[in-house]
């Protein structure tokens, strides 16, 4: 096969991969959706701290699952949160980002990239299950790029999921703030 038609296939592949992913929350049934409780969770934190869902009710949380540490998708969007990090804190939120990886890989992504805000460690993937945001990537576990906004009383009050990284952090302020006027 000549290297134009392996690279045409492999820009296929990568298309139809793409749009599989952008409609795989309209077939999860497993993912909550807006006014649902969100479910509940205690997992580890970079420093290897349990941290429960249940523990931050009264503030509200932006819930974000994303791919893998320091790819450079998951870096753009880790970014944009850390530096809109004082736009939620003055709203009552926080950023409580969660992947797969483990708690190691997320202490020196947060050392190497700055970030100042909680990753947590769902290592056996149950958290992402029960949120509906596991998948598979070239026959490895992965969290798709999915983000919930949950309510101080613990609702689910926006899903996004087909978060693009780099503006995503505005678009969670602009409906944080449409939210707490409403």
């Amino acid at each position: 096969m000549s290297r134009f038609w392996i690279i045409v296939l492999v820009a296929v592949v990568v298309t139809l991969g793409g749009l599989a992913l952008r409609s795989f929350a309209a077939k999860v049934p497993g993912m909550p959706r807006v006014g649902q409780m969100a479910p509940g969770f205690t997992l580890p934190n970079q420093e290897g701290q349990p941290v429960s869902l249940d523990s931050q009710r009264g503030k509200w949380v932006v819930l974000y699952f994303y791919p893998k540490d320091m790819t450079p998708g998951c870096s753009i969007e880790a970014h944009n949160f850390q530096r809109d990090i004082e736009k939620y804190h003055a709203a009552n939120a926080l950023i409580l980002g969660v992947s797969l990886d483990t708690v190691k890989s997320h202490k020196k992504f947060c050392t190497k990239d700055g970030l100042g805000f909680t990753l947590l460690s769902d290592h056996q993937a149950q958290v992402s299950k029960d949120y509906g945001v596991l998948g598979n990537y070239m026959g490895f576990k992965i969290d798709h790029r999915v983000t919930f906004l949950i309510n101080p009383e613990g609702r689910v009050v926006k899903v996004w999921p087909k978060v693009s990284p780099s503006g995503h952090s505005e678009e969670v302020l602009a409906e944080l703030a449409a939210q707490q006027k409403a």
